[in-house]
């Protein structure tokens, strides 16, 4: 069978080569924002940053927007809401780190520090566009409306994702590198083909784009001219390996006009602006400006996973210069600031995260019952004949244990 992608374009005059799909989004976009195709594909010279590390909104002029890169202030209600899952995350996060230590999870790789990237990538979307994370975006999936148990689920060994992709349209969670912009290009491309107003977010970190399945689902997300928004956490490091020895590129954004697609940075420790970057980005791929891609710059404030020994290949120094660019301390000392957060608010915010703690906390403490038949249960609909015979000598087994009682 022939695949072939479907661009709607105006006829080219007679001895003329069809335009391209992206010439033609970069040509609408031209017309939209009154710059040039190279201005509208590659990024602000400068990423962008709304409000600076000490919580104060940033001059028009330092906010790293030129034309056609200008972004609005995200309203009142979209702030309160991103910090209040910005203080949920953080919880979260020093919440799981506990329960590794306690023995009750088998891994968790935390996102202290880079919470805001998954908020804003959560909050971007509508309730029917899909969210494809990473095995270290738990914080988005939980702002995405996944109930928190169920969210961690993956990490406690138990064999199966813990909840429903369909139902609240998120990618299950998993360790494999970059597999999930291949589903997440998918899901588009059938959203496409059925006439569905979907957007898809792709989230991936920085050590993901020199893998393969990165170029591959760039190329066909753009090629097929499919509504994605590739959202790129660069925090830094690709589990020990520093991103000066991945590219050499002047970003990650920048790897966008390779494939015909439109670039942007923006400071990932500031929800301002990932709230109104984000925001952008989808709305243009949803009214069929093919996809885009955004690279956030964060960091990983611990290591990668409790596996990990950070010190060995990252000073403390480092990890200090960071953290007075923490995303959390910033959004409060802006909303305070503004007026829009007080005492009594941040308490009640605070007292919902504590809430959700309590929650994975109890449940996670509970056995869960082990059916051992389930291991072949769901690995085919149909299980091969060498699955059955396996199966039957597990249920022999186990019959006899039970017989010997």
């Amino acid at each position: 069978m022939t695949i072939s992608a479907d661009h709607p374009a105006q006829q080219p005059e007679r001895g003329e080569a069809p335009a391209a799909p992206a010439q033609n989004a970069a040509s609408e976009a031209v017309r939209k924002f009154g710059i040039t195709v190279e201005d509208y594909m590659l990024p602000a010279r400068h990423p962008i940053q709304i409000v600076g590390p000490d919580g104060a909104l940033n001059a028009d002029t330092e906010q790293g927007a030129q034309p056609g890169h200008e972004y609005s202030l995200p309203g009142d209600a979209e702030l309160l809401a991103a910090y209040e899952q910005l203080v949920v995350g953080r919880r979260v996060n020093d919440q799981n780190s506990a329960l590794v230590r306690q023995g009750r999870m088998a891994v968790y790789p935390s996102s202290h520090g880079q919470e805001a990237c998954q908020v804003a990538a959560a909050l971007c979307l509508s309730d029917g566009d899909w969210m494809f994370p990473t095995y270290r975006d738990s914080v988005a999936v939980l702002a995405r409306g996944v109930d928190p148990v169920q969210t961690m689920t993956l990490f406690r060994g138990d064999w199966h994702g813990g909840y429903d992709p369909a139902r609240h349209k998120v990618g299950i969670q998993c360790t494999p590198l970059t597999t999930q912009l291949l589903h997440a290009v998918g899901v588009a491309h059938a959203a496409k083909l059925r006439g569905e107003d979907t957007v898809v977010l792709a989230m991936c970190g920085d050590g993901a784009t020199s893998e393969g399945d990165f170029h591959e689902a760039l190329n066909f997300a753009a090629v097929f001219h499919l509504p994605v928004v590739f959202f790129v956490q660069n925090n830094q490091y690709a589990i020990s390996v520093p991103l000066a020895h991945q590219s050499v590129a002047p970003s990650l954004a920048h790897k966008a006009v390779g494939y015909g697609m439109a670039g942007e940075r923006v400071d990932g420790n500031d929800i301002v602006a990932l709230l109104a970057v984000l925001g952008r980005a989808v709305k243009l791929a949803r009214e069929g400006s093919g996809p885009l891609l955004v690279e956030a710059h964060t960091y990983r404030m611990q290591a990668h996973t409790n596996a990990d020994d950070a010190t060995r290949y990252r000073q403390d120094s480092e990890v200090a210069e960071w953290v007075a660019k923490d995303p959390l301390s910033r959004m409060k000392t802006y909303l305070t600031g503004l007026g829009l957060l007080d005492d009594d608010g941040a308490a009640r915010i605070a007292d919902k995260a504590e809430t959700v703690a309590t929650a994975l906390r109890e449940g996670l403490s509970e056995d869960v019952p082990v059916e051992p038949l389930d291991l072949f249960k769901y690995v085919f609909s149909t299980p091969t004949p060498q699955l059955r015979e396996q199966s039957a000598l597990l249920a022999d087994e186990l019959s006899r244990e039970v017989a010997a009682k």
